[in-house]
């Protein structure tokens, strides 16, 4: 099955699918966006694998040291996506991208590998059920439900940096942290523009674009982040009854 698999590099990053459920004959800006992120992420040892298909099979995961994450540690690796759909499930694709992943990290001397994950599973995030099946666990917490799952080699442990549990922000008009990892993120930005604009909602958008940004969130952090009245929403990207049942607070 491994052959069936190829990762991301710096040389076939042009012309590669990037497997998120985008279907667009023409140049999608989102998907552009990422791989103008990816370019750069590569070099840092940041690893996309996928199925080599146009489906949605694929494992994004980066030293943590790089990774555009609030969680401190050493020596780990930090597991943004993990998302199989459609047709391609139930045929053994995540388990083996999963141990891909593990090998990986054994191979290189990583002290373990860590993803965030919540209490209640939520949208927009790996699925925490089946990364426990590979020996995941709890090492961190945060007051309103968010998680940092850990598999370590060697009994160290991550820690979410300890501004993501600040959770608050001066500002209370709807605000937005977000990076251009993810090809949906352009176009989310765009219709919640779009939406504030129509219905007089002050907004503040910021773009996390580079590592210290990152490392400094208020919050935690896959590649989006909302807050309201100050306080901290969730890590969703937002449709319009989303959006609404938000500022409805």
């Amino acid at each position: 099955m491994d052959t069936d698999f190829i990762n991301l590099t710096t040389e076939n990053l042009v012309n590669e699918h990037l497997c998120c459920i985008i279907r667009s004959k023409k140049p999608h800006q989102g998907v552009e966006a990422k791989r103008q992120w990816l370019s750069d992420r590569l070099r840092e040892g940041h690893v996309f694998r996928k199925l080599n298909a146009k489906g949605t099979v694929f494992i994004e995961y980066a030293p943590l040291e790089t990774a555009w994450v609030p969680v401190t540690g050493d020596n780990y690796y930090y597991l943004y996506c993990l998302w199989i759909l459609g047709n391609y499930r139930g045929k053994g694709y995540g388990k083996s991208l999963m141990k891909y992943c593990i090998a990986d990290a054994k191979a290189k001397g990583k002290s373990g590998i860590c993803m965030l994950g919540a209490k209640k599973q939520k949208s927009w995030l790996s699925d925490q059920s089946f990364v426990k099946k590979f020996g995941f666990e709890v090492v961190d917490t945060t007051d309103n439900g968010y998680e940092l799952l850990a598999l370590s080699f060697d009994g160290t442990t991550p820690r979410f940096a300890l501004n993501a549990k600040k959770q608050e922000i001066e500002n209370k008009e709807l605000t937005i942290y977000y990076d251009m990892q993810c090809p949906y993120i352009y176009h989310n930005i765009e219709r919640i523009k779009q939406y504030c604009e129509m219905n007089n909602v002050p907004v503040s958008l910021f773009q996390v674009d580079t590592l210290q940004k990152a490392k400094e969130l208020p919050c935690v952090f896959n590649n989006w982040a909302v807050f309201y009245k100050g306080n901290f929403e969730t890590v969703n990207l937002l449709d319009a009854s989303y959006l609404e049942r938000i500022l409805k607070k």
